[in-house]
């Protein structure tokens, strides 16, 4: 990375949560009800995440598939803002003074690690909305009496019943997926981009041809990456989805119980719920993330080696 670009590196990363929440959200939605209904005793059971997407789109069309969007877009917005700025830029302190182009783990893995941790604060209660919009939608077994009209609603009465520490339920669980997740994918993304760049631009004698290559090798880096993340924390995610979406406030927080109990009832597949369409979304939305936020650092002007 070259020199700080101060806020163009946060709005860089602005644009890539944009597009991974229009390219992500739908198969996000049958995620979240695949992880609500098909590991807890009582609610309808879905066969995998085809089924579930089908009965969203008979009974609630396309609209369903994008229920608790508007959360979703405010909080992956400024979450991707907030983690691709402190990434880069947290990346280029750390790797003052060393002498090479190699992907380094030292520096990856704290600056990705230490990002994921700071929007988990941020991400958590948009999260939260998020997942108790989808969930109330197709066979859901909340009364509709208790249902909410928006994720504005949603948040007021959650904040209401259970004070302003209840929007942050599951914020253990959301830290943990985001910190340990994002070393994941940061990594993979560093270390495929690197060698595929060092095999790639030894043929593009065009700029024109380089410029497609990047975006080539922005498509394959961010879906792997992506693909890597949720591999690594699906079950740290499937204890979040189940802690946000429970009903009594008394319910267990602690995501390490939560997923001893699931394992109890469903063993490792219920710990793995919503795993088909997790990484049916992970190529496309990260992907989609990856190539616009490298896209919107050129146009700002900024250099990446």
């Amino acid at each position: 990375m070259a020199a700080s670009s101060g806020y163009k590196e946060y709005a860089a990363g602005f644009v890539a949560g944009v597009a991974t929440v229009v390219t992500g959200h739908p198969f996000d939605t049958v995620k979240v009800k695949l992880q609500k209904h098909n590991t807890e005793v009582g609610e309808i059971k879905y066969r995998n995440g085809l089924h579930c997407a089908a009965r969203v789109l008979k009974t609630e069309g396309v609209k369903g598939l994008y229920r608790g969007a508007t959360s979703s877009f405010v909080g992956m917005a400024f979450e991707s803002s907030l983690l691709f700025g402190i990434y880069s830029q947290t990346k280029q302190s750390l790797q003052r003074g060393l002498q090479t182009d190699l992907p380094q783990p030292r520096v990856i893995i704290p600056a990705a690690a230490y990002g994921g941790a700071m929007i988990s604060f941020v991400l958590c209660p948009s999260e939260l909305v998020k997942c108790r919009m989808q969930v109330q939608g197709t066979d859901s077994v909340v009364p509709k009496s208790s249902r909410y009209s928006g994720p504005l609603d949603c948040a007021i009465k959650t904040v209401k019943a259970d004070g302003v520490t209840g929007i942050f339920r599951g914020g253990f669980a959301t830290l943990l997926r985001e910190s340990i997740g994002n070393a994941v994918f940061f990594s993979t993304y560093e270390y495929v981009r690197h060698y595929m760049h060092l095999q790639l631009h030894q043929n593009s004698d065009s700029s024109q041809r380089r410029h497609v290559v990047d975006i080539g090798i922005g498509v394959v880096t961010g879906g792997l990456g992506g693909i890597a993340f949720w591999c690594a924390v699906l079950p740290l995610d499937v204890a979040k989805t189940i802690i946000q979406t429970a009903p009594d406030r008394n319910d267990p927080r602690n995501p390490f119980r939560v997923l001893s109990s699931i394992y109890g009832r469903a063993g490792l597949r219920g710990c793995y719920a919503g795993f088909g369409p997790t990484i049916v979304r992970a190529f496309p939305a990260n992907a989609a993330a990856i190539v616009s936020w490298e896209l919107a650092m050129k146009i700002l002007g900024i250099r990446r080696d």
